[in-house]
């Protein structure tokens, strides 16, 4: 796991209800690091998209991948370590942000879909619903053995979670 704290960027990367935001603050926090939480970097458009039950296709994607890209540079610019939430569902995906920072970690919270379901279900305030999980797992490239990712089983808790990549 060593990866994890010499990486200059991590992204915590997986289906909506994974843990990606809550795993990569406490991440974040553990490492010093800037929070990049990718859903607020969105675009309304996408935001309305989604709140309907619709799912974003690729070239919906790539404007806010380039602006989560661009948040992680900055961060690296900066001096400071970055860890950010991202589903970086594809590889086409996540090679885009290494184009912002080849050294990214991929963090893949690996989560069944019946609790990213239920997860999903349970949130209050998200405009997510859980009627896109099935097109998040359908969309789903997991990372190929050349990636630099660490797969983690997201149904742990997110101490155990950060424990296991830091302990």
């Amino acid at each position: 796991m060593n990866d994890i704290r010499s990486a200059p960027a991590i992204v915590a990367m997986g289906v909506a209800g994974c843990g990606k935001t809550v795993v990569g603050e406490a991440l974040a926090k553990e490492l010093g690091a800037i929070f990049i939480e990718g859903d607020r970097l969105h675009p309304p458009e996408n935001v309305a998209r989604m709140a309907r039950g619709e799912p974003l296709t690729d070239a919906l994607r790539e404007g806010w991948l380039d602006a989560i890209g661009e948040r992680i540079a900055a961060s690296i610019a900066d001096g400071q370590k970055a860890v950010a939430a991202c589903s970086a569902l594809k590889r086409s995906y996540r090679d885009r942000l290494r184009g912002f920072c080849p050294d990214i970690v991929f963090l893949y919270l690996k989560i069944d879909r019946e609790t990213a379901w239920r997860r999903v279900a349970g949130r209050k305030g998200h405009f997510m619903p859980a009627s896109l999980v099935d097109s998040q797992f359908a969309t789903l490239e997991e990372p190929d053995p050349d990636e630099l990712a660490v797969t983690v089983d997201a149904t742990w808790t997110v101490a155990a979670i950060v424990n296991e990549l830091l302990g």
